[in-house]
């Protein structure tokens, strides 16, 4: 797949702070890819650095070929950022005629509400909108340009499930129409919905960089749950990497099932399931730090 952006040992410092350390990535046609961390790990400074916001204190950043801070090389990018400013007294239609004005080819404004679900609001002035709305409408205008390459930093912020649900389809059919979409979230369940490769950033650096499916394998954790009397005693099995209430944190749940038999301690209703993204993530992040 042709690569559309990169950072290649890329830091970024402000003062005393290191907001990235010597990141590498390649974003690729045709994904998208999830950028999960906890605050301050560096994911809004990487979409800063890509949309030409900012410039990379050592290292090179490439968007399409070129430098982002050249208006040339943003034609074919579209974005969203995490806070964005709308004029109150134009109508929706209006904005998006406006920001659609200064792309060489545009989605129309009807096109564009009816994907978003704005069809509706076309008319309303943004000032009337409500906080959801007016994120839908900043989360639309990022794709009026018929961009190539996208970059959505916490696009659902302020929305409802329902909001968000209807969002996420309409970020899969633009993906589906060919757009390279990178977003950022703190709704993990929101990567799990939209992302094929997921990039897990903590303190500056990239701590995973997978499939979804390689980073919950990468954690090579499994969960056992049970109920027992003995508690402190199962947590000091072998094998047992950590405990949160009735939950071990287990690398082979088969030889843990074995060596808690065999112990004779007391136990019931056990069951035994894989890490979701979220644990993943926190084992990822917790692992990078004690390093």
């Amino acid at each position: 797949m042709t690569v559309l952006a990169s950072l290649t040992n890329v830091s970024r410092t402000f003062g005393d702070i290191t907001a990235l350390d010597d990141v590498t990535l390649d974003i690729r046609s045709g994904e998208i890819l999830g950028l999960l961390g906890p605050n301050g790990a560096g994911k809004s400074t990487v979409i800063s650095l890509l949309a030409g916001r900012r410039r990379a204190t050592t290292g090179i950043v490439s968007l399409f070929g070129g430098d982002p801070a050249e208006a040339r090389n943003r034609q074919w990018l579209g974005s969203t950022p995490q806070e964005t400013a709308l004029p109150e007294s134009l109508r929706v239609g209006e904005v998006i005629d406006f920001v659609g004005a200064h792309f060489a080819t545009r989605v129309s404004t009807a096109q564009l509400a009816a994907q978003f679900g704005l069809a509706d609001l076309v008319r309303r002035q943004t000032g009337s909108l409500s906080g959801g709305q007016k994120r839908r409408l900043s989360v639309a205008l990022a794709f009026v340009g018929n961009p190539r390459l996208v970059l959505l930093d916490e696009p659902t912020t302020g929305l409802d499930v329902d909001a968000r649900r209807l969002l996420w389809e309409a970020l899969r059919e633009q993906h589906d129409r060919g757009v390279t979409i990178v977003v950022t979230s703190h709704y993990l369940e929101e990567i799990e919905a939209l992302a094929e490769r997921v990039v897990v950033m903590s303190e500056g650096r990239i701590v995973a960089d997978d499939s979804l499916g390689g980073v919950l394998a990468r954690v090579a954790l499994r969960l056992v749950h049970l109920e027992t009397p003995h508690p402190g005693a199962v947590a000091a099995l072998d094998g047992v990497a950590r405990r949160e209430g009735d939950t071990y944190f287990v690398q082979d749940s088969d030889a843990f099932v074995v060596r808690l038999v065999r112990s004779g301690l007391d136990f019931r209703d056990l069951t035994v399931r894989g890490a979701t993204l979220e644990e993943a993530f926190l084992s990822l992040t917790a692992r990078d730090g004690a390093r």
